[in-house]
C-alpha cells in the first residue's frame, strides 16, 4: 500500500505540474533548449557542405555509426530522433494548450464598449478579439510554420518522398542540390529559416525568464544572447541554398 500511496502522490505531482500554467511554461522552455541545442549542432554538421561531396556525405554516414561498436548502427541516430521528437511534440502541446488558455483569459467577444468608445475598425468588426501582441503573433505563426516545414524537409531529405530530380540514399549532397535548384525548394527553406530566426529571438528570451535565469543585471546579456543565436543560426542555415543558387556549391 506505501508503494502504490508514493506511485499516486508521483503522478498526481506530474499532473499538477503539467495542469499549471507555469508546469507548461516549464515544458516549453525545456524542450525548445533541447531543440536550440540540435539545431546549432545541425547547423555545424550543415556547413561541412562547403568542403565538397566526400565530406559531407562522408558526415552523414558518421551519423548512421557513431557510437559503435558499442552502439548498433543507426542506434545513437534513432535515439536522438526519438528525443527530438519528444522535445517536438512536448513543446507544440504545452504552446498549443497556453494558447488556448490566454484565448479563455481575454474578455469576452461579446462583451464591447459603448460605440463613442470603440475603435473605429470594431464598427465594422465586433466579433475581432483583442489584438495580440507582436511577439505572440510571431511565436504562434512562427511555430506553424516550422511545423509544417518539419513535416516536408523531412519528406525531401530523409525518406526522399517529395524529393525533386530522383533522390539518392546515401548521397546527401546531391539530394540537398536538388532541392535547392529549385525555386520552391529555396523559397520553402528561406521562408522556415527566417521564421526560426524570430522564433529563437523571442524563445529564448522567454524560456529563460521560465526558467529564471532572467534578471534586471542579465537582461542586456540575454537579450544580445538571443538575437546573436537568431542571428548566427538563421546565417548558417541560409548560406547552404544561397551556396547553391550562387553555384558556389554545385
Amino acid at each position: 500500500m506505501a508503494l502504490d500511496t508514493r506511485t499516486d502522490r508521483r503522478t498526481s505531482f506530474a499532473a499538477l505540474l503539467w495542469g499549471s500554467t507555469v508546469g507548461k511554461k516549464t515544458v516549453m522552455a525545456v524542450s525548445g533548449l533541447v531543440m536550440l541545442l540540435y539545431l546549432v549542432v545541425h547547423m555545424i554538421g550543415n556547413l561541412k557542405i562547403f568542403f565538397g561531396a566526400d565530406e559531407f556525405n562522408g558526415y552523414a554516414h558518421w551519423l548512421r555509426v557513431v557510437g559503435e561498436p558499442f552502439m548498433h548502427e543507426e542506434w545513437t541516430l534513432w535515439l536522438v530522433r526519438v528525443v527530438l521528437v519528444a522535445a517536438v511534440v512536448a513543446h507544440a502541446t504545452s504552446a498549443y494548450q497556453l494558447s488556448r488558455r490566454d484565448l479563455r483569459a481575454r474578455p469576452s467577444r461579446y462583451a464591447h464598449p459603448s460605440p463613442g468608445h470603440r475603435p473605429w475598425w470594431r464598427r465594422f468588426a465586433p466579433h475581432l478579439l483583442p489584438r495580440s501582441s507582436y511577439a505572440t503573433r510571431t511565436m504562434r505563426w512562427g511555430g506553424i510554420i516550422l511545423g509544417l516545414f518539419i513535416v516536408w524537409h523531412l519528406l525531401d531529405l530523409t525518406t526522399g518522398t517529395v524529393h525533386t530530380g530522383g533522390f539518392q540514399a546515401g548521397h546527401p549532397y546531391q539530394n540537398v542540390v536538388d532541392t535547392f535548384s529549385t525555386w520552391y525548394g529555396n523559397v520553402i527553406y528561406l521562408v522556415a529559416m527566417l521564421a526560426l530566426g524570430l522564433h529563437i529571438r523571442h524563445g529564448f528570451w522567454s524560456a529563460a525568464q521560465t526558467l529564471g535565469v532572467g534578471s534586471r543585471t542579465r537582461e542586456r546579456l540575454l537579450k544580445t544572447l538571443a538575437q546573436v543565436l537568431a542571428l548566427v543560426l538563421t546565417a548558417g542555415f541560409i548560406s547552404v541554398p544561397v551556396a547553391v543558387m550562387t553555384g558556389v556549391v554545385s
